[in-house]
């Protein structure tokens, strides 16, 4: 969903955090993948402006970040 929101392929993805397309796709079969793996695409997904969602009843999910008016703490 992530990727998909960013417009970004498989190879994007595995470009973007550092990491073998194929532990991309092993991740996203639901195959078991390195916990550092892992955390290397959420950083990636995140540096790119998306937010994680836990979930509240409705699912977890992903968002754009909103923007932070100037001065704002982050």
């Amino acid at each position: 969903m992530a990727r998909a929101a960013l417009g970004w392929n498989t190879q994007d993805l595995a470009r973007e955090a550092g990491i073998g397309i194929n532990t991309v796709n092993r991740f996203e079969a639901g195959q078991d993948a390195r916990v550092s793996s892992v955390e290397k695409m959420r950083q990636a997904l995140e540096a790119a402006g998306l937010e994680f969602i836990p979930e509240n009843g409705g699912g977890a999910g992903v968002r754009f970040r909103t923007k932070q008016p100037s001065g704002a703490a982050q």
